[in-house]
């Protein structure tokens, strides 16, 4: 008989990562729950440290609740949906749009050309100007 070969399997596959009993995920929320309520139970309000502890828990808790293995049920709701709407255009066909667009592009070429003409003419009389009054 042909013996059957054991795969060994990483049993952590699947898995969310942890810290002991605590997921990964929820560590830097509190975190940031236990600064704002330290701040604000502690320091601003003056509590004292049962107050201020068991507020802490009670946030971090409540976050845990509202954030836990199924967070999109209650974050999902702060997503703006998109906002659809129908609108009407004439049809237009390709051809013409390109020649409105090389239309465009001439006249812009024919404005610049304009005014480095403009700017050269000017440049003239300005020279002509400072000699005259060298004169």
């Amino acid at each position: 008989m042909s013996e059957q070969k054991h795969r060994p399997v990483n049993q952590t596959l699947g898995m969310q990562p942890r810290f002991g009993p605590l997921p990964a995920d929820q560590v830097i929320p509190w975190i940031g729950i236990t600064m704002v309520f330290y701040f604000l139970f502690q320091e601003i309000l003056k509590l004292g440290w049962n107050w201020t502890v068991l507020l802490i828990i009670w946030g971090c808790g409540t976050w845990w609740v509202l954030t836990g293995s199924k967070s999109w049920r209650f974050l999902g709701k702060f997503v703006p949906c998109p906002s659809w709407t129908r609108g009407r255009v004439t049809y237009r066909s390709l051809r013409v749009v390109r020649q409105e667009r090389e239309l465009q592009a001439e006249l812009m070429i024919q404005k610049r050309q304009q005014a480095k003409k403009r700017r050269a003419k000017s440049k003239r009389t300005r020279q002509k100007n400072q000699e005259a009054r060298r004169a």
